[in-house]
């Protein structure tokens, strides 16, 4: 068995014995790659500020849209109540109960007018004496 010492062309396997030798990569310097960057930051950054005022606006404009849809929700809330009460005072017995609240009387009742109610109603609330069923 003979030993036979390594070239550098045995060393990469899939290499011929008659490989080419490299050609120069010919890529960008490091200045290009440099003034490539600051060339992509500064298009970015001017898409960025003609882009600020309208996406400003819609944000704000979104925003003045939803105050004014929970407005509106809150007037038709307002609104409906305000058809129930207006639904509810146009009955008689509310037109009736009105009229006694303003101290009306319907012809031929005679007004009463008591005085000292809460005076009464204090001294009863205290333990006072109460009218039984029997006067």
């Amino acid at each position: 068995m003979a030993i036979r010492r390594a070239t550098r062309t045995d060393q990469r396997p899939g290499k011929s014995a008659r490989a080419k030798p490299r050609a120069k990569k010919r890529g960008r310097s490091p200045r290009a790659t440099i003034l490539l960057r600051w060339c992509v930051l500064g298009v970015l950054a001017l898409v960025g500020v003609l882009y600020y005022q309208p996406l400003s606006s819609y944000v704000e404009t979104r925003s003045a849209l939803n105050e004014r849809a929970a407005e509106v929700e809150e007037l038709r809330q307002e609104r409906s109540r305000l058809q129930a009460r207006l639904a509810d005072s146009s009955t008689v017995e509310a037109l009736s109960r009105e009229a006694r609240r303003m101290s009306l009387v319907r012809p031929g009742e005679k007004l009463f007018i008591v005085k000292g109610v809460q005076e009464w109603r204090r001294a009863h609330a205290q333990g006072g004496a109460t009218i039984g069923r029997d006067g």
